[in-house]
């Protein structure tokens, strides 16, 4: 059973200079909401209420004037600063003694994920006992991905980075499932070319041992990375198409605790207070 997580929201946002000079690209707002309000929503969805959040050296405070400590959530949020990106794996190194015992899940701060069937397949995934497993999605482009390869058990088979020939028109999303030897593993590894370590090479110890598996966001949801500010713009409209027709939030992290029974309506009260007079307290508000 997965019990914690860890949202990696390090990353110095280069493609997206000059705002990422001053703002963690965390911090940056997707439509009505900072972009960090949204993996954090997909760990609360999964019923994961111990959080470690990785950050940038010298941007702890900002992330702390919006989300503190988490006791409005009725969760617990520890931060972490990172003095320098070292890859993926290094999540895991950083937060050897937030894991402990516990497996852990782990997403990427810049992804946003939606779709109906969301809550099924995370709950699903947090009874991950063994292995590991990574959720994918299917893309129109794979050369721009890495990419996996499943057999008819959903065993990955392969995995491939960028792949120029057809290989697979699954991509791995930046939502993964890992058991407690993911530390063990993530601190044998080499740095490549590039001087980090690798998640392909993470996860192809956990292949190499057959206990790599996947799930699949199917035909309705939506799995969208928000790398650039033509990314940015994209995620934003869709957010802004579904909240505006529907008159529902996507990620809003006070609704999502409140229907899990994690805090009460005084909660929501001095949420509404502390976001002061705008849509998103008026929405609070109708949730009293």
């Amino acid at each position: 059973m997965i019990k914690k997580g860890i949202i990696l929201a390090g990353g110095k946002g280069t493609r997206m200079s000059p705002l990422t000079k001053a703002v963690n690209k965390q911090l940056l707002p997707i439509y009505d909401k900072p972009l960090i309000f949204y993996p954090l929503s997909i760990l609360m969805l999964a019923k994961i209420k111990d959080i470690l959040i990785i950050v940038n050296k010298g941007q702890l405070d900002q992330y702390k004037k919006i989300i503190p400590n988490g006791d409005n959530l009725g969760i617990k949020i520890s931060y972490v600063e990172q003095t320098e990106p070292r890859g993926l794996p290094d999540a895991f190194v950083i937060g050897d003694k937030f894991i402990g015992k516990e497996n852990v899940a782990m997403i990427l701060g810049d992804n946003f994920f939606y779709g109906q069937s969301l809550s099924r397949l995370l709950l699903a995934n947090t009874k991950l006992s063994k292995g590991a497993r990574v959720v994918l999605h299917k893309v129109l482009r794979p050369e721009l991905f890495g990419v996996a390869k499943t057999d008819s058990n959903n065993k990955i088979v392969n995995i491939k980075e960028k792949p120029k020939k057809f290989f697979s028109d699954l991509a791995i999303t930046g939502l993964y499932f890992f058991d407690n030897k993911v530390v063990e593993y993530a601190k044998q590894l080499k740095p490549s070319n590039r001087g980090e370590i690798e998640i392909v090479d993470l996860l192809n110890i956990y292949k190499s041992k057959q206990q790599l598996s996947a799930d699949l966001i199917g035909r309705g949801g939506a799995w969208l990375d928000t790398g650039s500010m033509d990314d940015f713009y994209k995620t934003s409209m869709f957010v802004s198409a579904i909240e505006n027709r529907q008159g529902l939030k996507i990620a809003c992290i006070e609704e999502i605790a409140f229907n899990n029974g994690w805090i009460e309506k005084k909660h929501l009260k001095r949420s509404i207070k502390f976001y002061g007079n705008c849509e998103y307290s008026k929405y609070l508000n109708k949730l009293l």
